[in-house]
């Protein structure tokens, strides 16, 4: 595990139009970036609410759990060399992170594995990568950094405050099981105008997923990531960014033979894809305190 030394530089002065800010943020005590950490582990009943803060929880014990309790730091001991998600999925994201994340942007890549998906031609000052297993890790090449940690089991995280432009997580937030703490911690190290980027499909690990999320719909999934951005004072309204594509049909107008062949096809691709053809694209994304000016 390689051991991360961390310096602060004064947050990027970025130009702000009020009417395009939230109402609630109006009213937060936005606070300067420092090298200290703040406990962001509660919310405070009081009048105007410190941005960070955690101000309800979303899941209830019962949503927090697992058909598999055992640790996770077991459950992901071997590595898995794979990706979890098809190329359409892949390609959406790549190209999200394109169009949302700047030129030599400091990135932290939670969760992440052996692959960032970060498009290559991007050159970026310094990516860290988060994970649970350190060969994985080890062999994502976009890394200039990376940590092993069980969010699940510590969610604090080691970065100084305000030290990212983005925060990026795919096709892993299902298995966060204290997730009101682990978006505070992602307020905290994200700079003023930051983004953080919530990706995920269908898929999962069944037995690791939490209850709230395995027993969801995409729907319902989608809301849940919203409201772990909303829980915490200071992120702006979540913006949601979706695309779902059937499986193309057969022809309407096309010979008996042809007919038999294009059905086939179809049905090998129903199988193969378990039914639901190419694996759906969600993303939630939002801002720390605010959005900048494009």
């Amino acid at each position: 595990m390689s051991r991360i030394h961390h310096h602060v530089r004064p947050p990027h002065l970025l130009l702000i139009q009020n009417r395009k800010l939230p109402q609630l943020l109006l009213n937060l005590q936005v606070p300067r970036c420092s090298s200290s950490s703040s406990d962001t582990a509660g919310a405070k009943a009081i009048g105007t609410t410190a941005a960070g803060q955690v101000q309800r929880l979303v899941l209830s014990n019962q949503g927090r759990s697992k058909l598999n309790p055992a640790s996770d730091r077991g459950f992901y001991s071997s590595p898995r060399l794979v990706t979890h998600v098809d190329d359409h999925f892949l390609a959406n994201l790549s190209a999200l992170y394109r169009a949302r994340i700047p030129e030599n942007a400091e990135i932290l890549d939670l969760m992440s594995s052996w692959i960032s998906h970060l498009p290559e031609e991007r050159k970026y000052k310094r990516v860290v990568g988060h994970g649970l297993n350190a060969v994985e890790l080890a062999r994502n090449s976009r890394l200039d950094h990376f940590f092993v940690k069980d969010l699940n089991a510590e969610p604090k995280l080691e970065n100084a405050d305000c030290s990212f432009d983005a925060v990026l997580c795919a096709v892993s937030v299902q298995y966060l099981e204290q997730p009101e703490k682990v978006f505070a911690e992602i307020f905290r190290v994200l700079r003023p105008g930051g983004v953080c980027i919530m990706s995920f499909s269908n898929r999962m690990f069944y037995e690791k997923a939490v209850s709230a999320w395995r027993d969801g719909s995409d729907y319902s999934r989608t809301q849940l990531v919203v409201q772990y951005f909303q829980c915490v004072a200071g992120f702006t309204q979540p913006e949601v960014i979706k695309q779902i594509l059937p499986i193309t049909g057969a022809p309407a107008e096309e010979s008996q033979q042809q007919r038999k062949g294009s059905l086939f096809a179809w049905f090998q691709r129903l199988l193969q894809t378990g039914g639901g053809g190419r694996d759906p694209f969600f993303a939630v994304i939002a801002y720390r305190n605010f959005k900048p000016i494009e």
